[in-house]
């Protein structure tokens, strides 16, 4: 197979699968109340379709791209899509809220599988130099999919039930995982030896991610109790041990030299905060549009349409700014942009029109555009063929780590900033908040997220520049199809 149809077909596998994730979340969203009624399951139950999924993904991310360093990124690949699909086939055919649950758990351990496969393969596959176009085109794909999703879940389960909107992703998930089977590409010689697999070491961080993730997305709801404060005293030791254990064995779980780089805890960070500021203010946003404004979900999501729009149009346009100016300049302004758009959104008020709600959404969706095209292409960039994995899992445990944290943010500020009269919980779960007791919160909890989008800008500051762009240790010299090297 020629080095450009390889690259096409590669490209090809990991914006379908990108999408396939994105579109499964964005969707679920929509079909939650439906599902809660057909099953006669209660608001905790359907709660946990959506918690005991991220938790699964969150916790496994890093060892899944370790596996694919090992054994191949197409391989992992394709057991990741052919079991995230048979998983959505299983839920679509789920006779009790029980089996929903458990799928759901099985369905986030395939797409932990899926994701950081999609960025080892375009790593095998291109250059370090021309990683940022693709990259752009996996972002803004992701971006659409987001946009797509509330309005096929909407249409699905208005006229067909909450079942099809499982049910969707069956087929195409099938179909990229026996197109990843079926591609044979040469193999290569590797740079380094395969790595041992460091069970222990992904065990202990599965639990200290699991712990994280958990008491982030359940204690804002449920308060502090002796329950709630196992997740992060779970999360404190088992990471400590971990570190422990990682500066002591003999194969690591995250190879040293992956993280002895001085862009990757920076890169790393500024995916936590754009992430978190932008998915805080997502947060506030659709009550601010369904509770302040009383606008129906559809009216709403069309004046947060801007924002999905950003994400398509500005990916390559990210993408062309960071091959100019260098990954620094491009985050930084991405961070600003972000910071500002939260800012903006920060003074709206009852009177806001859609034209200054529009706007707000399409500042942030630049800036966020932006900050996911060139921190993506510096993790990416600057990991070896045989590590591409690992950064990849690490890039999607921070953004399955930052919105969780984003959430959690917003709506502890919230409680904080509100009047004495305020529930303490989140606006229209349970009781709800009055129009203007809303108001009163949300500018300073949204000023409180801008200030962690300028954090990340500050962070940002510490990326390469445009002269340190170069070529890593472990590129291959031709691109073989599905994250298979070739020389």
């Amino acid at each position: 197979m020629s080095a450009p149809r390889a690259r096409r077909l590669t490209l090809v596998g990991s914006v379908t699968g990108a999408v396939i994730v994105a579109l499964d979340g964005t969707v679920l969203t929509v079909a939650q109340p439906r599902l809660q009624r057909d099953l006669h399951a209660t608001f905790a139950q359907v709660q946990w379709t959506s918690t005991g999924y991220l938790i699964a993904v969150a916790s496994l991310l890093v060892f899944a791209g370790r596996l694919g360093d090992r054994y191949g990124h197409r391989r992992v690949f394709a057991i990741g899509t052919l079991g995230f699909g048979a998983a959505s086939a299983g839920i679509g055919l789920a006779g009790g809220i029980g089996w929903v649950i458990g799928l759901r758990i099985a369905q986030g351990v395939f797409g932990a599988l899926l994701q950081p496969a999609t960025l080892g393969m375009l790593r095998a596959a291109y250059p370090p130099d021309r990683l940022g176009r693709p990259l752009a085109v996996r972002t803004g794909a992701i971006g659409l999919a987001a946009a797509a999703g509330p309005l096929i879940g909407g249409a699905l389960t208005t006229h067909l039930g909450w079942r099809a909107v499982f049910f969707l992703n069956v087929v195409p998930a099938v179909a990229l995982g026996l197109t990843a089977l079926a591609v044979r590409a040469p193999a290569a010689p590797r740079e380094t030896a395969r790595p041992r697999l460091d069970l222990p070491g992904a065990a202990l961080l599965a639990v200290a991610l699991a712990g994280l993730v958990h008491t982030l997305v359940g204690a804002p709801g449920t308060g502090w109790t002796a329950a709630t404060g196992l997740g992060p005293t779970s999360a404190v030791v088992a990471g400590g041990v971990f570190v422990w254990h990682e500066r002591r064995t003999e194969h690591p779980l995250l190879p040293p030299g992956l993280l002895r780089s001085a862009t990757v805890g920076p890169a790393l960070g500024v995916l936590v905060s754009a992430s978190a500021a932008l998915f805080g203010t997502l947060f506030l946003g659709t009550y601010y549009l369904q509770d302040v404004l009383a606008l129906d979900p559809l009216a709403g999501g069309l004046r947060a349409l801007p924002l999905a729009v950003m994400m398509v149009l500005g990916a390559p346009v990210a993408a062309m700014l960071m091959r100019r100016q260098g990954p620094r300049r491009a985050s930084v302004a991405g961070m600003v942009l972000v910071a500002a758009g939260v800012l903006l959104m920060s003074g709206l008020g009852r009177g806001s029109g859609a034209a200054a709600i529009g706007g707000c959404f399409l500042v942030l969706g630049a800036g966020f555009a932006t900050v996911m095209v060139t921190a993506t292409t510096v993790l990416v960039r600057h990991a070896s063929v045989d590590t591409a994995g690992v950064a990849g899992g690490l890039q999607q445990t921070a953004m399955n780590i930052g919105p969780a944290l984003g959430v959690a943010a917003a709506t502890t500020l919230m409680s904080v900033a509100g009047p004495g009269g305020t529930t303490g919980r989140p606006p229209g779960d349970g009781t709800g908040w009055a129009a203007d007791v809303f108001l009163s919160a949300m500018g300073p909890a949204l000023t409180a997220l801008a200030a962690v989008a300028a954090a990340g800008a500050l962070l940002a500051t510490r990326l390469p520049g445009r002269a340190a762009t170069r070529p890593t240790e472990g590129q291959p010299d031709r691109p073989g199809a599905y994250g298979r090297p070739t020389r």
